[in-house]
């Protein structure tokens, strides 16, 4: 018999729904004394009103019905039994709350009618306690005492008459469980269907209290089955818009957003928010036309007035339909993951369960969980995705509290999220209890019949969670060991969760089991390849479900080695039939191309029981392995034998992080570097205490001891061993051989050691081999190469003042003199911004400075260094200015500079430069006399004009990321981007397949799923014309009004084109052609997100994400061009893109004139530097052209 709707939810489903204000705000205008609110000990309890003063309550209610508001909200934020103990009216819950429930529906009522009901929400607020954190005070509560203190509040409310539960300003998203628990327990008793609408608060960064950001929430509380989920209170709307958008384009429920009036200032001792009615109703109406919210209203500072500007705008308005793609996942405290991660498998890891890690267990004994989370953090740094969890031990009784203590630390201490792994259902309980998150649970099977089933299936249906399922039957044998007996097991299992407890299917990950190979039983002796087909057959015949294995178990008792190779082999042919999950150590994990083509052969003939009469596949697999222990170790670290310093060179040149930290103890000690070091060396440099090129020795690391004599040591194995290596590594990228990602994983390795080796140091000011000022110019957003440069010279013993971007010149030179600088280094990207450079030179000749200049960026080639480096004409500024094309070039610059021969390395480059500028200028003035005659105009032949589908501009807020990410233009981001410009053949292929086509597929799926791409875009279409060499852009309504023009060079030689002459000519019938106009980005969040995923020396990391960012936003742009192409009714090589900066329209102060035109920073955040470019710089800007006769062409 079907469930009977909430009237709430149907009312949903036709228009979007209005709550109404701020209650507080509401109730601070009536100047109300101690005796309004019942005596001076209850003094500020707003929520006491309701019994003290309804007819205040009642008033302020009608005023926002009034207004036009389709909800009201129950006087009881705070009326749960912890929070009313401040007042000593604990036991007063049930009578305040259903006081409340009843005003708020009698005045609802008054209002209603059969067309048009008014609906009450009974307010739940938070407790005062944050479960999830460890102070004792704060955290010192249990969810069930929580859910207790919900359900208590939730029934009088349901009682009163409320029509939705509403969990609002949640901070803790465990506590947000409890609630949900506490209301689910009071609707179960109601005699109506009553909705439950739950809503977070997230701070200006876009995280919840305890870090959760949004991501995590929504599949948290998705999973818990609540009917409305959203956002309100601590920000204004203009905060709340990239998580409402998220959660539009991710979540399948109805979306509400209740915002504050903006985030408030003190004036006087008040709150005063400063967003008015007008502005607050603008952006709520983008959030519900542009992005598909179905409720909005107001939270503190808003009031009626806000709430009747909010109806005039949207009110009565249908919701928008979204189209969101399901994507099952998991969460942790902190953030979402997916279950299937691309490529397969998803990683379970497997250490921090004492029943497969004889560590954890030792730690847990000793009740050591500092030392359990150190191998949680393991455990993800190897690239586990969740982490299994197991806390047994035959030693303790005690299993329950100690899986509580290990979960809450876990949950705060790692991002990953946790599979409760346990045998005792009551385990399980307490571990879901205090999950912030959606978990997944291990496991249920029918060993003894439906026993385990009937005892945590509905533990994980209640709590959302996901569950392993084991193929075993009772009733079937046991352990299902063929494949048709694995789907057997697998249907009756399905057929319980599914069809009876109700979990969806992608919720059910089924285990197909697999045995040891290494017994020789005959058994068991094609167990794998059933397994392989187990799987296969369960993905075939039950839609949806997922796979997991635990795949270490077809290999045990087989030595290290063997079980390495026999685990990874299994795993890929796993994975190829169809396996989403995988429980294993991720660090045991060997691609399988990667392996030894010969082992993969005999790993294969055991897996699938190729075995002859001739040949036995595991008597082989084991002969090959046996007495090659060591070997096979050598093979696993080419370190191993190596002496120290020969072992660091060779971790620096291949990217090995592992064990630097003991060598570089190991190569000091020894006073041996390997490398020929002679007693003198020290004599060369020493870091800095102070250096930038690591952070301070990790607690228990080797501290120095005064005089303990081995500083000569330290500083000789970082002259003659870590900076050789990284020098190699320079070579090999100057020589091709390398690409830069691999450059600055190198440069990681060398961080590390250095970090390391600075602790033998004496703390000393001024030893270094140079100090370096860098900065990216006065005007100029981009940093990365910049940033590269600081990389490499750090890790070559520089010390470097990264200044960051946008650096006016003054403050370039004051801090050169402040730390006594050796050089500058400047950084530019555009022409216009590159005008800087010379101007720090002249600044510096004219201060009578001397510091070297180092210049490089895109827009800087040796001719334009050597007119720069011009103070006066026929001078060059005397200290040298040197074009350095990559950070490498740099390095090389630098070195020589802190060479003794420095002066005459500068006076030769000096004269040098000046002979190659008499030469170029010889060259300008031969080709003066060559050039042809210019002429006005091009002869370009006038087109057919095709008519735009609207005038006037239009925002796209939420271009589909998946369609952006189509239009990337691999070739770029691979060879450009990410650096592989050089690469060819078997080696191009080897990184394309491992790394850059699953990186590729990772950064795609966390922008997905945690919003730090955002492509965005305004476009339009203008009535324009040409008047000489410019286009003239008119108003679409006044069309006699001009809007502004764009004014283009005219080649001087060649054609003589110009882009104006593609345009139809102003004459007195007014404008006759059309002008697209666009500007698109990928988002304001992603420098911020690349800069946290670079923080702590991940240097490649934020090397491929900003790539990444910045060609997305040239995917957003072909997006966008391919959609003015289809409006305009043109096919390609028609429509043009030409964006200002290059060479047919290099004039970037023309972005002032299209910011003029489209409103760009109000409608998608994109501004404007003081040097014309587009900021953030993962933006771009364009004019499109519909002449089928235009092309590229350079007018300088």
């Amino acid at each position: 018999m079907p469930q009977p709707t909430s009237p709430y939810l149907a009312a949903l489903r036709e228009r979007v729904l209005v709550f109404d204000g701020a209650m507080g705000t509401s109730i601070q205008r009536y100047d109300l004394t101690a005796a309004d609110f019942g005596g001076e000990r209850l003094e500020g309890c707003n929520d006491y009103l309701v019994v003290s003063r309804p007819d205040v309550i009642g008033e302020i209610h009608a005023s926002f019905l009034a207004a036009g508001a389709d909800v009201l909200e129950t006087d009881t934020f705070r009326s749960n039994r912890l929070t009313l103990r401040e007042y000593g009216l604990q036991e007063r819950v049930r009578e305040i709350n259903l006081a409340a429930a009843r005003l708020a529906r009698s005045v609802a009522d008054g209002f209603a009618t059969p067309q048009r009901p008014r609906f009450v929400a009974g307010s739940i607020g938070p407790s005062g306690l944050l479960p999830s954190a460890s102070d004792p005070t704060l955290g010192n509560v249990r969810f069930a005492e929580l859910v207790e203190v919900f359900a208590e509040q939730a029934a009088a409310l349901v009682e009163g008459g409320v029509d939705v539960l509403l969990i609002e300003t949640s901070q803790d998203i465990l506590e947000v469980k409890a609630a949900v628990f506490g209301c689910r327990q009071a609707m179960r008793t109601a005699d109506r269907p009553v909705a439950l609408q739950v809503q977070v608060t997230l701070d200006t960064s876009g995280r919840m209290l305890l870090g959760t950001d949004i991501g995590a929430a929504m599949v948290t509380l998705e999973a818990l089955g609540v009917d409305v989920l959203g956002l309100n209170c601590s920000t204004g709307p203009e905060h709340m818009r990239a998580s409402a958008r998220y959660l539009c384009e991710n979540s399948r429920l109805p979306i509400s957003v209740i915002p504050n009036a903006g985030i408030p200032h003190n004036e006087g001792g008040c709150a005063v928010y400063p967003l008015q009615a007008g502005s607050f109703a603008e952006q709520m109406e983008e959030f519900v036309r542009e992005f598909g919210v179905n409720v909005v209203g107001g939270c503190c500072g808003t009031r009626p007035e806000h709430i009747a500007e909010l109806v005039a705008k949207i009110g009565g308005l249908k919701p928008k339909a979204r189209e969101v793609a399901y994507v099952p996942r998991l969460s942790s405290a902190i953030r979402a993951t997916d279950l299937v991660q691309l490529p397969a498998p998803t990683m379970i890891g497997e250490r921090v369960n004492t029943q497969g890690s004889r560590k954890v267990k030792r730690l847990l004994l000793a009740d050591d969980y500092d030392g359990v989370l150190e191998v949680a953090r393991e455990q993800t740094e190897s690239g586990a995705h969740v982490l299994d969890v197991c806390v047994a031990l035959t030693e303790r009784a005690d299993e329950a509290e100690q899986m509580r203590s290990v979960v809450k630390l876990l949950s705060q201490g790692v991002e990953a999220p946790l599979c409760i792994d346990s045998t005792e259902a009551d385990v399980i309980r307490t571990a879901l209890e205090q999950c912030p998150g959606r978990a997944l649970v291990n496991s249920v099977n029918l060993e003894n019949g439906r026993e385990r089933c009937d005892a945590v299936l509905p533990l994980v249906a209640a709590h959302g969670a996901a569950v392993i399922a084991l193929t075993i039957d009772r009733d079937l044998g046991g352990m299902a060991k063929t494949a048709a007996t694995k789907l057997e097991v697998a249907k009756k299992i399905h057929a319980i969760a599914v069809g009876e407890y109700g979990l969806p299917p992608d919720a059910l990950l089924f285990d197909a089991l697999t045995f040891t190979l290494a017994t020789g039983d005959e058994e068991f002796r094609r167990s794998a390849l059933e397994t392989i087909a187990g799987i296969r057959a369960i993905k075939r015949e039950l839609p949806g479900v997922l796979t997991v294995l635990g795949v270490s178990n077809v290999s045990f008792g087989l030595q290290p080695q063997a079980r390495a190779v026999l685990g990874s082999v299994f795993l890929h042919h796993c994975v190829e039939a169809g396996l989403d999950l995988a429980i294993i150590n991720p660090a045991h994990v060997t691609p399988y191309f990667e392996i030894d083509a010969a082992e993969r052969r005999l790993a294969d003939d055991l897996i699938f029981d190729r075995r002859t009469p001739e040949h036995d596949p595991l008597a082989a697999f084991i002969a090959h392995f046996e007495g090659r222990t060591a070997e096979a170790e050598s093979a696993a670290d080419p370190t191993a034998e190596m002496p120290p310093a020969q072992a660091l060179h060779w971790k620096i040149l291949h990217r090995k992080k592992e064990g630097v930290e003991e060598l570089v103890d190991a190569a000091i000690r020894s006073r041996d570097s390997g490398f020929g070091i002679q007693g003198d060396a020290a004599s060369s440099f020493q870091l800095p205490a102070s250096s930038d090129t690591g952070g301070s020795p990790a607690a228990g690391s080797r501290q120095p001891a005064a005089g303990d004599g081995l500083g000569e040591a330290a500083v000789a194995v970082l002259n003659d061993v870590l900076l050789p290596a990284m020098k190699e590594v320079g070579d090999r990228f100057g020589a091709g051989e390398l690409i830069l990602p691999f450059v600055l994983q190198s440069a990681e390795v060398m961080k590390k050691a250095v970090a390391r080796l600075e602790t033998y140091l004496e703390k000393a000011e001024g030893q270094t081999k140079g100090r370096v000022v860098l900065a990216t110019v006065y005007g100029d957003v981009h940093d990365i190469g910049k940033s590269l440069v600081n990389t490499i010279l750090t890790n070559n013993g520089y010390t470097v003042y990264d200044l960051g971007k946008q650096v006016p010149v003054n403050t370039i030179l004051e801090k050169a003199e402040e730390v006594g600088a050796d050089a500058i280094g400047l950084s530019a990207l555009l022409v216009s911004t590159s005008k800087q450079m010379p101007l720090c030179a002249q600044e510096l000749h004219r201060r009578g400075l001397a510091y070297p200049l180092l210049v490089g960026g895109a827009a800087i080639n040796p001719s334009f260094v050597r007119g720069a480096a011009l103070v006066e004409e026929g001078t060059p500024y005397a200290p040298g200015m040197f074009y350095c094309k990559d950070a490498f070039e740099g390095l090389a610059v630098m070195d020589r500079l802190m060479a003794p021969e420095r002066v005459e390395f500068v006076a030769e480059h000096n004269a040098q430069m000046l002979r190659k500028q008499e030469e170029y200028a010889a060259l300008k003035e031969k080709a003066k006399e060559l050039r042809p005659a210019s002429r006005a105009e091009s002869r370009v032949p006038p087109a057919e004009v095709p008519a735009p589908p609207f005038w006037g501009w239009k925002v796209l807020d939420r271009v589909p990321l998946d369609e952006v990410v189509a239009c990337l233009d691999r070739n770029t981001l691979f060879r450009m981007q990410w650096g592989a410009k050089n690469l060819k053949g078997a080696e191009w292929e080897r990184l394309l397949a491992e790394d850059f086509a699953p990186r590729l597929e990772r950064y795609t799926r966390e922008a997905r799923t945690r919003g730090w791409l955002r492509p965005r875009a305004i476009y339009g279409y203008f009535p324009a014309a040409r008047e000489g060499d410019a286009v003239v852009v008119f108003d679409p309504a006044e069309r006699t009004r001009e809007l502004g023009r764009f004014g283009f060079p005219r080649q001087s030689d060649r054609e003589q084109l110009c882009l104006a002459d593609y345009f139809r000519a102003l004459d007195g019938g007014g404008p006759q052609d059309v002008l697209p106009l666009q500007v698109v980005t990928s988002g304001e969040r992603a420098a911020e997100f690349v800069a946290e995923r670079t923080g702590g020396g991940a240097y490649s990391e934020g090397y491929y994400l900003h790539g990444f960012s910045v060609q997305t936003a040239e995917a957003t742009a072909e997006w966008v061009n391919r959609r003015v192409r289809q409006e305009l009714g043109i096919a390609e090589p028609r429509g043009l893109r030409y964006s200002w900066g290059y060479p047919a329209c290099p004039d970037v102060e023309q972005h002032e004139t299209l910011f003029r035109i489209l409103p760009v920073a109000a409608t998608i955040g994109v501004t404007l530097t003081s040097a014309w470019q587009l900021d953030p710089e993962q933006s771009t800007a364009a004019l499109v052209v519909h002449h089928p006769a235009a092309k590229y062409f350079s007018a300088q």
